[in-house]
């Protein structure tokens, strides 16, 4: 496989930690199209936006990611695009970002995301789901189904708690990025999990993929923690409607347990 990473930064932009023209590589592509990519690299690099977005208010106490959401504007290529992000509704404890990417001077991606205050609730915690079964407990995907080309699923280590890709159903499974999110960058834990949670409808497929598109145009995810580690697991269902549309909703974890939800709408037809 490609030693690529997601993406190279091309250009910065001074004064603004948010901003840049990144190229991305082929490790980006998805499993529909060559030359378009899986959306799961570019909500990672979404999240790494927002992570950079300073807050508004220097009295503001320290500030987690809760809940983003990527609204998909088309198909975003592979080769350069552009992205920034700011605050949209600043706030002491409470704010809310928004960031947008372009490609060729278009706009592919439009996200929000909720920012909260860092609090001790550990006392209160409760309603977790029970974890995944251990990634290390599980053995590593061979290869790759026949029909899904290469590209993001080569540049992410696979376990299937459940199902496989190439299995039709409910799925449940670990992912492992083998490569940065931007070259050169330690990914932090939550750009690890959104680049593998948009594929919770890939985990969760009811339909052939090579009979079969569905798309989805848009993903949620909401935390009720911040996640740790590596690994990113999602545990998935798809509903596909008879007019054309899907939903799919998963649960996310990462090694220690359950960390939150998310849900896309699908898009449905015949190839």
């Amino acid at each position: 496989m490609s030693e690529d990473p997601f993406y190279r930064l091309v250009e910065a932009v001074p004064g603004d930690p948010t901003a840049g023209r990144f190229h991305a590589t082929s490790a980006t592509t998805g499993p529909w199209f060559s030359d378009a990519q899986h959306l799961g690299p570019p909500s990672a690099l979404l999240v790494r936006s927002f992570e950079r977005v300073p807050p508004s208010r220097p009295d503001a106490p320290p500030l987690q990611l809760a809940r983003y959401t990527v609204e998909i504007l088309g198909a975003v290529p592979a080769g350069d695009v552009e992205l920034r992000a700011w605050v949209e509704r600043p706030g002491r404890t409470i704010e809310l970002l928004a960031a947008e990417m372009t490609a060729g001077g278009r706009a592919v991606l439009r996200a929000r995301a909720w920012r909260l205050a860092h609090t001790d609730t550990a006392g209160a915690a409760t309603g977790a789901l029970d974890p995944l079964a251990h990634p290390e407990t599980v053995a590593p995907q061979v290869g790759r189904p026949e029909g899904w080309l290469p590209g993001y699923l080569d540049a992410v280590e696979w376990r299937w708690v459940r199902s496989h890709f190439d299995e039709l159903g409910p799925g449940a499974a670990w992912g492992r990025l083998r490569v940065p999110v931007v070259e050169g960058e330690e990914p932090s834990a939550l750009q690890r999990l959104a680049a593998v949670a948009d594929s919770a409808n890939g985990v969760a497929a009811t339909l052939p993929i090579g009979e079969w598109l569905f798309l989805n145009t848009e993903l949620s995810v909401h935390l009720h923690r911040p996640p740790a580690g590596e690994w990113a697991g999602i545990d998935a269902n798809t509903v596909i409607g008879p007019t054309g549309t899907g939903t799919v909703t998963g649960r996310l974890f990462d090694a220690d347990g359950h960390v939150g939800y998310i849900t896309q709408e699908l898009t449905v037809r015949r190839r």
